[in-house]
């Protein structure tokens, strides 16, 4: 897990400071996704499909891991694919429009957001106001299993700048030391 150096410890851009323009500015990397969660799905797996929860709604977008980085907080760097539902188990190739930071028991954790095109406005309002429901329903997760630490949704980040924060997977990486 990578330790954030003084420089990294400055405020996280928000949804207010973080234009359409920056996210892109850069252009889109291509990244390649595993779908550990299936769009429409009620079981959230992990990386090794152990079932983290069941949830009471769908999900709204197909939800899988880059398996060539290491997020933040030691876990495989998280992505959503926008479309059509995919396969759990499916390898896309995708583009990264843009990431949404996220705060999970404290811990901060980038996930890029995918698709084959760039995201519309509405896209966007969806995809964060999803993950600012899914901060709130995680807090109440993390509560009922007594892990305690603050959950929210930071917001927008380039795409960019959420893949240099992550750590390249070693070939000897065999899961995060964190219990989710």
């Amino acid at each position: 897990m990578k330790n954030a150096s003084a420089e990294e410890e400055q405020e996280r851009p928000n949804e207010e400071t973080v234009s359409e323009a920056l996210l892109t500015k850069q252009g889109a990397p291509l990244v390649e996704v595993v779908i550990e969660i299936s769009r429409g799905s009620f079981i959230k797996r992990g990386f090794t499909s152990h079932i983290d929860f069941v949830s009471p709604i769908p999900c709204p977008f197909n939800y899988g891991s880059i398996p060539a980085y290491i997020g933040l907080e030691g876990d495989l760097l998280d992505a959503v694919v926008l479309g059509p539902r995919l396969k759990r188990g499916t390898r896309v190739e995708v583009k990264a429009w843009g990431a949404i930071g996220m705060t999970d028991r404290g811990m901060y954790d980038d996930k890029l957001i995918c698709s084959d095109y760039p995201l519309s406005t509405g896209q966007r309002r969806l995809v964060l106001g999803f993950f600012h429901f899914y901060a709130w329903a995680k807090g109440i997760i993390n509560f009922a299993r007594g892990q305690h630490g603050e959950n929210k949704c930071e917001g927008w980040v380039a795409p960019a700048a959420a893949i240099q924060r992550a750590t390249p997977r070693r070939p000897d990486w065999r899961g995060s030391a964190i219990r989710f």
